[in-house]
C-alpha cells in the first residue's frame, strides 16, 4: 500500500469518525440517528463501490493499452532482428 493510499484512507477514516460523532451528539431522537447513519453508511458504500468498479474499469483499459504496446515492441524487435539477421 502506497503512503498516499494510507494517507487517503486515514482521511476518509477521520472524516467518517467525525460525521458519527457529530450524529451521534446531535439532538435528534435515536431512532432518528441510527437512520441517519444507516443512510449515510448505505451512500458511502454506494460511492465507494463506483469509485472501485471505476478503478476497476481504468484498470483493464490500461492492462489492454499495455498489451497493445507489448505486441507493437515485440513486432518491432522481431522486424529489426530479421533487418539485421
Amino acid at each position: 500500500m502506497t503512503t498516499g493510499t494510507k494517507v487517503t484512507l486515514g482521511i476518509l477514516g477521520a472524516i467518517a469518525a467525525g460525521v458519527c460523532i457529530g450524529l451521534l451528539i446531535a439532538p435528534d431522537k435515536g431512532s432518528e440517528t441510527r437512520k441517519k447513519i444507516a443512510d449515510t453508511a448505505s451512500d458511502w458504500t454506494d460511492k465507494l463501490k463506483n469509485i472501485f468498479n471505476d478503478g476497476r474499469e481504468q484498470y483493464e483499459h490500461l492492462k489492454e493499452k499495455a498489451r497493445g504496446v507489448k505486441a507493437r515492441a515485440e513486432e518491432n524487435v522481431s522486424r529489426i532482428k530479421e533487418n539485421l539477421g
